[in-house]
């Protein structure tokens, strides 16, 4: 995943105080809950209820592409993370690098840019708020409501991140009655797990804790004595409490503060060129032996650690409250402040030489509010209202290495090595560069330290007004326009602080340019309109045919770096998709087909100086025109009353338009991590052995075909198709109080990889991060109360 920069500026948090108490002052009596508890009932397929377009429909009856999945059926899997989850969603596909590296691809098309100077494609909502800002949007989904999976351009539902699609992710919310659920696991590596909730209070006012801890032993042996972990080791920690209050029938507040926190350890870089111990053998498959990632010890004091790894923090408070002024017309508020502090120390070599070390600090705070009318009439159904959104954020990145260690490797890569017959790596993994000051000085010194560091600034406010409306013309037919109208503002900086090196008199990274500690700054404003059409027509209250027009929209760019500042043109899409859905009996199903048109397509390239070289960072180009042309269907059928199989198939043919426009080497290459096909399927159990007594069982089979890490594509800088299969199983008590269950990922221990390219590639050494082994272990449930 590429890693960019971005920068904060003032903390101004009484903008959050201000909205809050703004929202309460227009709402004496009543707030509101976008994303209310789902009615009784089916909770699956075609059946659940969900909240995409602003109230609570059948996914049956929503004109959009949809993928729903309950919080059971997330446990019913064994899933637990979002990337998981993905694999059983057409059309989804999630990498998590690092938990403060997510890059979410929806139909192809990637959302992962941490550069607060970028705007995201795929809106990640959580409980109703926006937190797509990749270095702060990782969220653990436990204790979960439901999952829903919106695909298409939804700027007039979701604003204007939602280019390609948006995720949206609800908690559980609090219950009259008392209950609670404790859980505990083990597992290959050292796996723990720690979780539950308990829920109490009255049909007034009730409340519910959640939390989940898991820690994990690094499936990537690191060899290196300079690192106390394992490579990819894990120790996470997720805190949600939640408060309902419900003084009558019409007023529904609810407030929801959750803490995230991950102790995780380095993620693996695995060099291709550089062996970690001799024999080993060499390229894309170095990463699935160990690895010897030494990081650079000397230089903490720039690095802010010696030890690689991840120290993230998350804050995150929602205040949400509905109101139903009368019997079709309800208000509605959402207000959010998210706050993320993270550092992330990596070795972007992937060997043993301090050669490359770097550190990502991000931070940042934002804060938002919605409001919002909605009516439901019996011939019309409306939603308007506004929102705002502020975010500021930076990126600030040191690098750290050894001078003499740097520039043999560096020169070597390029062919002409400082001091010939001197490898940076040696065969057997040591680091003969590292004797190179001593030779260059003539022993006067044995190293010399060097740190540099870059930082990247933004700051972003969308102002919006919108609304949305469906006419019921028939009992069959339902037709729908929407629209948003989008004010924006967006400042980006950046400063770098670029020494010269004692050995070479310039700068050690070619092209890295001081700023003379000042801060270059450049700001636009921008306008945007961003229509929807739907079409919903019943053949029969079981099957709906469906058909939309959207446009999507990511925002242009304000691109600043040391040679000044340049704007990136917006990127624009346009949806044309239709389909059908079914819920008939025990048949649950839906196929869609999609066609989407790009101008101004955006793409994250290395950045290069006059000369051509590298300088560490990354930066936005508009790669001209693209197009995306794709089928997704979902099927699900109840064989007995205790089986159900399930599956689900999506084909995607697109990429960048073979006209050569920006580049021929980009002409015709497929989106980065875009396979051409992916599908899922599997079956579950749950069978009644006695009274009070069941067997339940997920098995499931994944499939991904061929995916690019980069564009332009790169054959060697790819994964082949993988497959995969996972289960989880077991037996409950006493009516469902007590369970013991057991699970398994990756059955086969297939080696397959998670990334490659990475900031290496930037220095013509691309890296490799394997992706998960076979993971298995043991969990037990005990739950209690009503």
């Amino acid at each position: 995943m590429l890693r960019s920069t971005f920068r904060r500026a003032a903390r101004t948090r009484s903008v959050s105080l201000l909205a809050l108490a703004s929202t309460l002052a227009a709402l004496p009596q009543a707030a509101f809950a976008q994303d209310n508890e789902a009615p009784e009932g089916d909770d699956q397929g075609n059946q659940i209820i969900v909240t995409a377009q602003k109230i609570e429909q059948r996914a049956l009856d929503v004109p959009i592409t949809i993928s729903a999945t309950s919080g059971e059926r997330i446990e019913e899997l064994g899933v637990t993370d979002l990337d998981e989850l993905s694999n059983y969603i057409p059309g989804l596909n999630i990498q998590e690098q690092s938990a403060n590296n997510p890059g979410i691809v929806i139909r192809g098309i990637t959302s992962d840019s941490g550069s607060a100077q970028q705007g995201p494609r795929v809106t990640l909502y959580y409980n109703g708020v926006d937190i797509s800002r990749s270095r702060g949007s990782y969220q653990a989904i436990y204790d979960l409501e439901r999952v829903e999976v919106i695909k298409g351009p939804q700027a007039t539902l979701f604003g204007t991140a939602s280019a390609v699609g948006a995720i949206s992710l609800v908690s559980a919310k609090p219950r009259a009655g008392f209950s609670g659920e404790i859980r505990g696991g083990y597992g290959n590596f050292n796996q723990t797990l720690l979780g539950g909730h308990i829920n109490a209070g009255s049909d007034v006012l009730a409340g519910r804790i959640a939390f989940e801890w898991r820690t994990r032993d690094g499936y990537v042996t690191n060899l290196s004595a300079n690192q106390e972990e394992d490579l990819y080791a894990q120790d996470q920690l997720g805190v949600r409490g939640s408060l309902r209050y419900t003084p009558n029938a019409d007023v529904t507040v609810d407030l929801i503060a959750t803490y995230d926190q991950q102790r995780n350890g380095g993620t693996p870089f695995i060099s291709g060129t550089f062996p970690a111990f001799l024999g080993a053998p060499g390229g894309a498959a170095n990463a699935f032996e160990d690895a010897n990632l030494g990081g650079n010890p000397a230089g903490a004091a720039a690095l802010g650690d010696d030890q690689l790894g991840l120290n993230r923090e998350v804050y995150d408070v929602n205040l949400t409250a509905e109101y139903a002024f009368s019997d079709d017309w309800t208000f509605t508020t959402v207000n959010g402040y998210r706050e993320f502090d993270s550092r992330e120390v990596f070795d972007a070599d992937g060997s043993a030489a301090p050669f490359l070390e770097f550190t990502e600090n991000a931070e940042g705070w934002q804060v938002s509010h919605e409001g919002r009318f909605t009516y439901s009439g019996s011939e019309l159904r409306a939603s308007m209202g506004w929102n705002l959104f502020i975010e500021d954020g930076l990126q600030n990145v040191p690098f750290a290495t050894e001078e003499g260690t740097y520039l043999q490797c560096l020169t070597t890569l390029f062919g002409a090595p400082l001091i010939p017959g001197i490898p940076c790596v040696a065969p057997d993994g040591t680091v003969p560069a590292a004797a190179v000051t001593g030779l260059a000085t003539g022993g006067a010194f044995q190293a010399i330290p060097y740190s540099s560091v870059f930082e990247n600034q933004g700051r972003n406010e969308a102002y919006s007004i919108f609304a949305d409306a469906t006419w019921i013309a028939t009992d069959r037919l339902e037709l729908t326009a929407g629209v948003r109208f989008l004010q924006e503002y967006r400042r980006s900086g950046f400063r770098a602080d670029i020494p010269n090196s004692v050995l070479s008199g310039a700068p050690l990274i070619p092209g890295q340019v001081d700023t003379n500690g000042q801060t270059i700054t450049a700001e636009e404003k921008f306008q945007a309109v961003l229509p929807r059409f739907n079409a919903l027509y019943r053949i029969s209250d079981d099957v709906n045919v469906f058909a939309t027009v959207s446009k999507g929209r990511r925002s242009p760019v304000v691109q600043v770096n040391a040679a000044g500042a340049t704007t990136i043109p917006e990127e624009v899409v346009w949806n044309y998709e239709g389909g059908v859905k079914l819920a008939a009996g025990p048949v649950s199903g839906s196929l869609g087909v999609y066609y989407q048109v790009y101008d101004d397509f955006q793409v994250s390239i290395a950045e290069l100086d006059a000369q051509g070289n590298p300088t560490g960072a990354f930066v936005t180009a508009s790669a001209g025109s693209a197009k995306n042309l794709g089928v997704e269907a979902e099927v699900a059928i109840d064989v007995a009353d205790w089986l159900q199989v399930f599956g689900n198939v999506g084909f995607i043919d697109g990429g960048i338009d073979e006209d050569g426009a920006f580049s021929p080497a980009f002409s015709g290459a497929r989106f980065r991590l875009q396979p051409e096909w992916q599908a899922s399927g599997g079956l579950t159990i749950d069978y009644p052995i006695s009274d009070g007594v069941r067997f339940f069982a997920t098995p499931s089979v994944t499939h991904r075909s061929r995916i690019f890490f980069e564009v332009p594509n790169n054959p060697l800088i790819s994964q082949g198709p993988v497959t995969l299969v996972n289960a989880r199983a077991g037996v409950s008590f006493a009516d469902e109080r007590f369970e013991v269950a057991g699970f398994i990922r990756n059955a086969f221990d297939e080696d397959y990889l998670l990334d490659a390219g990475n900031t290496g590639g930037a220095f013509t050494i691309p890296t490799f991060i394997p992706a998960e082994p076979r993971f298995y272990g043991i969990q037990l449930t005990a739950r209690f109360g009503n």
